[in-house]
């Protein structure tokens, strides 16, 4: 029995590449953003930075990763805008 086969007996599955790649890009774009809010001194900003870092890990759908992910950069860039 290999790994994959033993995994999905137990009922897991290993995510596909499309959600990978959008777990690593937000995730980029989140310690990005924290470390210029850090530098700023900007709260709200560091917070969504940490959400936009984290999220990934509560969301199993491709689809929501995509949707919660553009709609944390839209908080952070409308954020950036409003000073």
């Amino acid at each position: 029995m290999d790994a994959a086969s033993t995994l999905t007996s137990l009922g897991l599955t290993l995510p596909g590449p499309g959600y990978l790649f959008g777990s690593i890009v937000f995730g980029l774009i989140g310690l990005a953003t924290f470390r210029h809010a850090r530098k700023m001194q900007r709260k709200r900003g560091m917070w969504l930075s940490v959400a936009l870092m984290l999220y990934p890990y509560a969301v199993d759908a491709t689809w929501l990763l995509y949707l919660i992910g553009v709609a944390l950069c839209a908080a952070l860039w409308w954020d950036a805008r409003a000073d």
